[in-house]
């Protein structure tokens, strides 16, 4: 284990560790407890902060990806999107926290949240951004390669195109499990209205659940699994 010696980095903190990684800024961001209206804010307010966290990662990731397509490194956009479908899991495993708020305890912090709302979150809304950056990077490499998007599936574990819309894939699908996540624990803590409410909030993740970044290739696994069966 490292010694413990006079930090070296400029910033504020007594260790080097502190200053890197901005602690003094990291832990002020959450609400100080004299401020909140329910103890529970502090749950609330990591989990959706180190989510932002992650998905910044994953959008990075993403993005890099994209430019890597671009380059005809389909191995290294593979390798990115495979560490962004990550983030997403851990963006998703976090959500249990969510299991320890009560609906009574959830409805005693909303004065704190104003009109906040998940849908403002600019992780996801970059999320949806780089994915079609990605997609239309991967649509261009195929149309640049005369690859006639049909010949994907059934694939061959060596065909790097192949294996990328594979990864693709698992990033859609690690989003798509985040929403059917995210909307029953909404549900369970019961703050975004009843079930089948038209307009409610309840109503509206309900809808998001079979969005897909990349309908064309699910569409097109599903096809080409049938004319190799």
């Amino acid at each position: 284990m490292k010694r413990h010696t006079s930090p070296e980095l400029p910033g504020e903190g007594d260790t080097d560790y502190a200053r890197y990684m901005r602690l003094d800024t990291l832990l002020s961001l959450q609400r100080h407890p004299d401020d909140m209206v329910h103890r529970d804010e502090l749950l609330f307010q990591v989990v959706h902060q180190s989510s932002e966290l992650w998905l910044k990662l994953a959008v990075a990731e993403i993005d890099e990806a994209a430019v890597l397509v671009g380059k005809d490194d389909l191995p290294g956009a593979e390798l990115l999107l495979g560490r962004a479908s990550l983030a997403i899991r851990l963006v998703t495993d976090q959500l249990d926290m969510f299991r320890y708020l009560k609906p009574a305890d959830f409805e005693a912090m909303k004065p704190a949240l104003g009109n906040g709302s998940g849908a403002e979150s600019p992780g996801w809304r970059d999320a949806q951004k780089a994915s079609r950056r990605l997609g239309q990077a991967f649509q261009a490499h195929l149309r640049e390669r005369e690859i006639d998007p049909a010949t994907l599936y059934p694939g061959v574990a060596t065909d790097s195109a192949y294996r990328l819309a594979e990864a693709m894939i698992e990033w859609d699908e690690q989003v798509a499990l985040w929403r059917v996540r995210h909307y029953t624990i909404a549900i369970r803590i019961g703050g975004h209205g009843m079930i089948g409410t038209p307009n409610s909030p309840a109503d509206w993740l309900a809808k998001l659940i079979d969005y897909r970044f990349f309908p064309e290739l699910w569409q097109l696994r599903v096809l080409g699994g049938h004319a190799g069966a």
